[in-house]
């Protein structure tokens, strides 16, 4: 293994295309270039707060040295790393945002791995670069937290992610306003170090599209393909390309409704051209079930990017991708029909997941209405999903009806209505029904279950409490998610396994959040 201070970096990514040199931060418009130059800016004290083992492991990394510490605060920049800031634009909640780029992100390079490839490593939090805009391009301790943890739980939940490799406090103080409504406090300062084979995003495209470099967008489109889908060749290699984001995007949206997260913030510059979960910012995970919420203060009161609608976003985005990249085609006919075919790709993800969830055999052609009554059930219960699907799992085949809302009462957060008990005890029973007829074991029924429903997932209100902690320099929580978040599906992190508290419902940062956490 190599230490993040001797190891010799790759520059594919900047020798390939072309970038602003200068090293010149002060934010600005950057026509014609991919790129900039942005060294990082030295913090006062970095210190070493978490480091993924298992990551460092599968990149062949080392244990972090005092040099690496360094790197990691962005103090220390080796010899053969090229830190740059990427630029790309993007529609925000729905509108047209023009040039964004890299604002709080520096990569310092692609490290080669054995069996991997390479894979970028980025600071996010490391100081401004051009694309700052009005920003300070530095990261608070509690949203460095939070995409720390989050990255990784998801890894281990099963669900296409940005990883995080390594979390230091900086040691410097920053002034933020975390509900943009003028109350700004200095917060501890952190920075995360984050992995991903690439961050390109849809909006990397959308920028060459609205700037007219076709030439650039082409470019940038055949090294994609050939760097990160080199499976795909022949003349239509575009279009086969968009077709795997198309596929990509939807079973990522499928995940996510899997195990109940909400992005928060779906805009075309946060969405992954390899289907990735990327840019952990104001996310949750369901407690009562709900399609409406949306745990972002920034998309209230439309609700644009709400749990319920992220599959209906996932199209409008890959539509702006369709038209970026249509400039590289005489006839769009096919392009059309590709993101078209998405609603049908998706939907048969989404029944072949929710399947999973129920413990069915098979999907079959009336458990369709059944999936259909299960999520009507519970928007108008609003159990807390997770447990109410553990509780599924442990639903006895000879449950009497009087006996079914008794059962289900662990999972809910007040007292359903007669209406919604009724609806319960109706798709309860159908439920039964169908999973008789599986052509499987009850035990193995369970067991497809067991793998599609997690029973530990990182709550706001969990980080919230673990965010106050390490503000205050304890970290016994902390390392207590960090552990539970590895083993998701089994039951040996029970004190976890229990409602949202009452005071975490209107609890600023354990239930909703701004695009600054």
């Amino acid at each position: 293994m190599d230490n993040l201070s001797t190891k010799t970096f790759e520059k594919v990514f900047v020798s390939t295309f072309d970038g602003d040199y200068t090293g010149n931060l002060q934010p600005r418009q950057t026509p014609g270039v991919l790129y900039s130059k942005a060294v990082p800016t030295p913090v006062r004290q970095p210190e070493l707060l978490a480091w993924s083992d298992e990551l460092a492991a599968e990149l062949d990394i080392a244990a972090p040295n005092a040099q690496d510490i360094e790197i990691l605060g962005g103090n220390l920049v080796s010899p053969t790393m090229y830190p740059y800031a990427a630029c790309y634009a993007g529609h925000q909640f729905g509108n047209w945002a023009g040039q964004l780029g890299d604002g709080r992100a520096i990569t310092l390079g692609e490290w080669p791995t054995a069996t991997k490839g390479t894979v970028e490593l980025q600071l996010k939090g490391a100081g401004p670069t051009p694309y700052s805009r009005r920003g300070d391009g530095r990261a608070v301790l509690r949203s460095s937290i939070r995409e720390y943890l989050m990255s990784e739980a998801m890894y281990y939940l099963g669900v296409p992610t940005t990883r995080a490799l390594g979390l230091v406090a900086t040691g410097d103080q920053v002034l933020r306003d975390m509900f943009y409504d003028g109350r700004t406090a200095y917060e501890p300062g952190a920075i995360v170090m984050r992995t991903a084979p690439s961050f390109l995003r849809f909006g990397s495209f959308e920028m060459l599209a609205a700037r007219q470099e076709t030439d650039q967008l082409q470019k940038l489109t055949d090294w994609t393909i050939a760097q990160f889908y080199p499976h795909i060749q022949g003349e239509k290699k575009t279009l086969i390309w968009f077709k795997e984001i198309v596929d990509k995007t939807a079973a990522l949206i499928v995940e996510w409704l899997r195990v109940g997260f909400v992005h928060g913030v779906m805009n075309t510059d946060n969405m992954s051209i390899l289907g990735l979960t990327i840019d952990y910012g104001p996310y949750s995970f369901l407690d009562d079930y709900d399609p409406n919420f949306t745990p972002n203060t920034t998309d209230l009161p439309g609700r644009r990017y709400a749990f319920g609608r992220q599959h209906t976003v996932a199209y409008w985005n890959l539509g702006c991708l369709a038209s970026a990249i249509a400039p590289l085609f005489e006839n769009t006919n096919e392009l059309v029909a590709i993101l078209e075919a998405y609603k049908t790709i998706y939907l048969d993800k989404y029944f072949g997941m929710m399947a999973g969830k129920l413990g069915l055999d098979k999907l079959r052609e009336e458990d369709h209405q059944l999936i259909d009554n299960v999520e009507e059930t519970m928007d108008m219960i609003k159990p807390d999903m997770t447990i109410f699907f553990q509780l599924l799992i442990t639903l006895p085949s000879d449950l009497q009806t009087e006996d079914i809302a008794g059962h289900f009462k662990p999972s809910f957060y007040g007292e359903p209505t007669r209406e919604a008990i009724l609806k319960l005890n109706t798709t309860i029973q159908s439920y039964l029904e169908r999973i008789s007829r599986n052509e499987i074991t009850r035990e193995a029924s369970k067991t497809i279950m067991r793998v599609n429903n997690p029973r530990f997932i990182l709550r706001n209100y969990l980080l919230h409490q673990a965010i106050q902690e390490m503000e205050q320099g304890q970290n016994s929580l902390f390392l207590k998610l960090k552990e539970a978040m590895k083993d998701p599906y089994s039951d040996a992190h029970d004190e976890f396994f229990k409602l949202r508290p009452e005071w975490a419902v209107t609890q600023p940062g354990s239930s909703t959040l701004s695009c600054s956490s």
